[in-house]
């Protein structure tokens, strides 16, 4: 009688997979989108702007109001990128689900998904919570209008302010914000985007300059308000 085959040795237990399901997403995703401004924005438009005084040192210039912001920001007359024109950059965990932007006439909103190593804390989510949407908030924002080169011989548009809250810096949506003026500059065929920066900000000089910006240094800006432009507006 034939001696029984022996068993098939046991087959070894897969080794644990180190690979990351697919459907796992990687980092934290944070939601954003940049969009126009509109008169509803204009609460948190004036906190944006008190932050951003304090940032620059200069509250003691600040006086603009909430009325004075919708009055002359939002007049019945101004048309986006022909005046002055704001971009606001919106935050969520969640993808955006609200569609009161999606037809807008003048611009469509640029929505991008950045994922971060780290989720962010904002102290601040409850007061800059917008109406579109339960986790969305407001982070930052850039003001620009159109002035002209006679160099050039064309239009071009220059950002008054740009700003992002402190808790949203050094993730790349200020780039973001300069970035959408610049895409617009060029899809209306104008010839260059100017801004300004203090001096004692090395941080934003780098950050320009890595850009391909030019610092200006033999510019100086000049500067009439206050007493001195009543003086001379009333001049005959």
């Amino acid at each position: 009688m034939a001696a029984a085959a022996p068993p098939p040795p046991p087959t070894p237990a897969p080794e644990p997979s180190t690979a990351l399901p697919e459907t796992t997403p990687l980092g934290h995703p944070l939601f954003t989108r940049i969009r126009l401004a509109t008169i509803i924005d204009v609460p948190h438009i004036h906190k944006l702007i008190h932050q951003m005084a304090v940032f620059e040192r200069l509250t003691h210039l600040f006086s603009a109001t909430e009325s004075s912001l919708s009055s002359t920001l939002f007049s019945a007359t101004s048309q986006p990128f022909q005046s002055f024109t704001i971009f606001i950059l919106e935050v969520s965990p969640n993808p955006f689900t609200d569609t009161h932007f999606a037809n807008d006439p003048f611009y469509i909103p640029t929505v991008k998904v950045v994922n971060l190593d780290l989720p962010i804390d904002d102290p601040e989510r409850e007061t800059f919570r917008t109406h579109h949407g339960d986790d969305v908030c407001i982070a930052g924002f850039v003001l620009f209008f159109p002035n002209y080169s006679t160099f050039l011989g064309k239009p071009g548009f220059y950002i008054e302010d740009l700003f992002v809250r402190e808790c949203y810096r050094r993730k790349g949506f200020g780039k973001m914000l300069l970035s959408a003026v610049a895409k617009q500059a060029v899809k209306m065929g104008y010839g260059r985007v100017e801004w300004i920066v203090l001096d004692w900000n090395v941080n934003a000089i780098k950050f320009y300059e890595e850009m391909g910006a030019n610092i200006l240094q033999e510019w100086r800006i000049c500067r009439l308000t206050g007493e001195a432009l009543e003086a001379y507006g009333g001049a005959d």
